[in-house]
């Protein structure tokens, strides 16, 4: 903000800047974020918020109405809305949204810092809502990605549809890698069984994607679904897991490594009986979606997989450089 005092409530705003650097590594590496990291920021915003509106209504004129007032009302009024709908459409997480709530409130209008002769942001946003910048940028940011990943592709000579959404990863890879399968039985998909998903269903039947591969056949066989199923966890890499694999009703057989004759099953993989058993809250996972990924995966050993970079990457590239230069989009358009 341009007016004056506005320096200690700039500063107190810094402090966005390592939060959301902490939450796009951990968005990297686990896919969670925990909802109580926004809680404080959302309070620091709200103080700052009343903070900077008894500043700029106590210098009146044009610094109350245009430099606090519009910017404030276009932040709280138009990021916030968008980043509810983007969540309640799908296009965002849960994470992503409540991330662009917080800085509609933490940055409703533009801070400013002098650094020796510059005076940060170099690009001044024309309509002075911050967060309207930081979202603007973060899309830019976001586009990208399938640029870079098509690039990446072509130099590796793989060339196709799927060259913008994903790569190629090891099969031994894929309960360590976060993302969506992009493989069906007939070839490549935009889109497939989701690797969360695939996590909580071996974590419920007790088994590894490692003994599934080793006898698919036995493992299609639904008789041979666990009688006491483990808890699926939330599909989260880093969930803690039950470590004694749960008890398979043919395990105690004597003929137990013996798998089953290959016949038609009214619910091959148990599909249907897992997602039943937790209520069909594995990400929107349908039976089918399952089967395909889990014979795919059962029978490959390199897979393209999409990654499915989090949408708070982007965010802190985007506050960063609005932090830095400015709002991009209005550089590009003017």
């Amino acid at each position: 903000m341009t007016f004056a005092l506005a320096l200690t409530p700039d500063l107190l705003r810094l402090v966005a800047l390592p939060v959301f650097a902490w939450v796009a590594v951990r968005d990297i590496k686990t896919r969670r974020v925990s909802s109580g990291v926004w809680i404080p920021l959302a309070l620091l915003g709200g103080v700052l918020l009343v903070w900077d509106g008894w500043l700029a209504r106590s210098a009146g004129g044009t610094v109350w109405t245009h430099e606090f007032l519009l910017p404030a009302v276009i932040s709280m009024g138009f990021v916030v809305p968008i980043a509810y709908l983007f969540w309640w459409v799908g296009g965002f997480g849960g994470a992503d949204a409540k991330a662009l709530m917080v800085l509609a409130v933490l940055f409703p209008t533009v801070p400013r810092y002098a650094v020796g002769d510059w005076t940060l942001p170099l690009a001044s946003p024309p309509i002075g809502a911050f967060s309207f910048t930081i979202l603007t940028n973060a899309v830019l940011v976001g586009v990208l990605i399938p640029i870079v990943l098509a690039i990446r592709n072509a130099a590796a000579g793989r060339v196709g549809t799927v060259m913008f959404v994903g790569w190629p990863v090891s099969v031994e890879r894929i309960p360590e890698t976060h993302g969506r399968l992009l493989e069906t039985e007939s070839g490549l998909s935009r889109g497939g069984l989701d690797l969360d998903a695939l996590r909580m269903y071996l974590r419920w039947r007790g088994r590894s994607l490692s003994d599934v591969r080793e006898n698919p056949e036995y493992f299609r066989d639904p008789a041979t679904l666990p009688d006491d199923p483990n808890p699926p966890t939330d599909g989260a890499i880093t969930a803690e897991v039950r470590s004694d694999g749960g008890t398979l009703e043919r395990d105690t057989d004597d003929d137990a490594a013996t798998p089953p004759i290959d016949h038609d099953f009214d619910d091959p993989w148990g599909a249907v009986a897992f997602l039943e058993d937790i209520d069909h809250s594995a990400y929107g996972t349908t039976p089918e979606e399952l089967r395909e990924g889990l014979e795919v995966l059962a029978s490959r050993d390199r897979v393209w997989i999409s990654p499915g970079m989090p949408f708070l990457v982007p965010v802190f590239v985007g506050l960063v450089i609005a932090f830095t230069y400015g709002d991009l989009l209005m550089s590009l358009l003017v």
